[in-house]
């Protein structure tokens, strides 16, 4: 019976748990002291818990159906209308019609 798939984000994560134990045990047997090794662990296990939380958001990125992730956004630069607003004086005078753009807009 073969054994069950398992889950390569949890074997990661299971791995960087070892280490955070292993290495700070290593350093305190070649003389680095409590402090140092303590940060160390707390160090690493902040980092572990970052790549896991970034692992599974990726996965869950990835598992997105490719209908989803291509359905048209309507963001900043695709809006409909005439355009009219885009910044600037919207007046009959400006650069180029001889007024130096002073002309008041009504």
């Amino acid at each position: 019976m073969p054994a069950p798939a398992q889950d390569p984000t949890s074997d990661v994560v299971r791995w960087a748990a070892f280490s955070c134990v292993l290495v700070p045990v290593v350093l305190l047997w070649y003389g680095s002291s409590l402090a140092g090794a303590g940060g160390t662990a707390l160090g690493l296990a902040a980092v572990t818990a970052v790549c896991r939380v970034l692992l599974r958001r990726s996965e869950r990125g990835a598992a997105r159906p490719a209908a989803e992730e291509h359905a048209p956004h309507r963001g900043r630069h695709q809006r409909t209308g005439s355009g009219g607003h885009r910044g600037g004086r919207h007046g009959t005078g400006g650069p180029g019609t001889g007024d130096g753009g002073r002309t008041p807009v009504a």
